[in-house]
């Protein structure tokens, strides 16, 4: 019996009737329900006892560390007045500063929420193995790294619900190291009853009834922008992005290099393209939502680059047939919708709704300067809402009574106690085709 039917029979015997059909997957679940309900929540995988190298081979005590954060911030051109940066943590036994990690916080947080609300699973945002995958060399224990940095934050979770199970996607850290470290998560996953990751990194998935139900195409990011060649260019002092060729001619762009090993073989990353977009097309869900790692638009002033890049490869679908795009990849919170005035064919109507909850363990700051630029150059961007310097998630509901998807943003606060903190609320109407 595959994974998937197991899975199958486990959520009939808790919720009454599933249906199980195949797609991309084996046999996909769905739970008859009349809402669908789940936890968004991404960049969880890291703790301090797996440190990146240069914070061990070039330690700096609470003083430097802070310092060296805010000389990143001043570089990037950001507001001296809105620096902050993570609660620091402290080696024992040593003056050695790391930032401090939300992850078991949040995990903490997800499991009180979901004792008011519907929980009925979740979805994970890459970076689920921070700093560089499963397949690091450091010394350390693949399957304990996996434990400690995967299992563990969300146990709280699995105490509550065991049947809850995690859908996740892929991130640019888990596949710093190799193939294989991907490989090793995907492994890892396949013996969890709690996770599901398709072989290819990518796949799809259905839930809820039928009429009312549906369905995920989750994408591998990482591996659409290591098929592609492009710069990255830092902003200008005003916080506007940089000329291309100006950069170029003046050497200040970065041809953005990816390991040998990420590069797309076998044009891996066009038929993912191609799975797609023949995908959603041909999906017969009422609701048809897409998620991956990398963002499309962001206020953080950093990852610009792969947003033009993603929106090129991605939105023409997206407009066409999906209900919005999920992400991660920033360590913050934002809401931000597209109009797709630049990609639609014309025969869809709303505003595509773009989710960013990548605060499950580290935070960062945005980029106000950039952010207010984007407003002036883009009519087609909206930036809704956004919340920095928090560890969070985000619950979404597709309502298919006033066919409204829902999104709810948390927060847990900074003492490690994993009350949960409601930020905001906000409601789609359905994307109409």
């Amino acid at each position: 019996m595959n994974k998937l039917s197991t899975l199958c029979i486990a959520l009939s015997a808790c919720l009454g009737t599933v249906g199980c059909t195949s797609k991309t997957t084996d046999a996909t679940p769905t739970a008859a329900v009349s809402n669908i309900e789940f936890l968004a929540f991404g960049d969880g995988g890291y703790h301090v006892d797996y440190p990146k190298t240069k914070h061990i081979s070039n330690p700096k005590n609470e003083q430097q560390f802070i310092a060296a954060e805010l000389a990143d911030w001043l570089e990037d051109y950001r507001p001296r007045d809105e620096f902050d940066h993570a609660p620091i943590y402290i080696y024992p036994d040593t003056d050695i500063a790391t930032e401090q990690g939300g992850a078991q916080a949040v995990g903490i947080a997800m499991a009180k929420l979901c004792e008011s609300k519907n929980c009925q699973f979740a979805i994970q945002l890459g970076d689920n193995v921070y700093p560089d995958g499963a397949d690091a060399d450091d010394g350390k224990d693949d399957q304990k790294r996996l434990y400690d940095l995967v299992y563990a934050p969300l146990e709280p979770l699995f105490l509550a619900d065991p049947n809850l199970v995690v859908y996740s996607a892929l991130g640019n850290h888990d596949w710093q190291s190799s193939r294989k470290g991907v490989a090793l998560q995907t492994q890892w996953m396949a013996q969890q009853p709690n996770f599901f990751m398709g072989e290819n990194g990518y796949y799809s998935y259905k839930m809820g009834e039928p009429g009312n139900d549906v369905e995920f195409f989750v994408l591998d990011t990482n591996m659409l922008l290591a098929g592609q060649t492009f710069y990255e260019v830092p902003l200008n002092p005003d916080g506007s992005e940089g000329d291309l060729q100006q950069a170029i001619e003046n050497g200040t762009a970065e041809l953005e290099i990816h390991d040998e090993h990420e590069g797309p073989q076998n044009g891996e990353d066009l038929a993912q393209l191609t799975w797609l977009e023949q995908g959603i097309a041909s999906s017969t869900a009422k609701w048809k939502l897409v998620y991956g790692h990398h963002i499309l638009w962001s206020i953080g002033g950093t990852k610009y680059s792969e947003g033009h890049v993603l929106r090129k490869l991605l939105m023409p679908t997206l407009c066409k047939y999906a209900d919005g795009y999920i992400a991660g990849h920033e360590h913050d919170l934002e809401l931000l919708t597209d109009d797709c005035s630049k990609f639609d064919s014309g025969n869809s109507i709303g505003k595509l709704p773009l989710i960013i909850s990548g605060a499950a363990s580290k935070m960062r700051g945005t980029h106000t300067p950039f952010a207010q630029y984007q407003e002036r150059q883009y009519p087609e961007y909206d930036l809704l809402w956004s919340k920095s310097f928090v560890w969070g998630f985000s619950h979404i509901n597709l309502d298919n009574q006033a066919n409204n998807l829902g999104v709810s943003f948390y927060t847990t606060p900074r003492d490690l106690s994993g009350k949960v903190i409601e930020e905001g609320h906000f409601s789609f109407a359905k994307r109409t085709r």
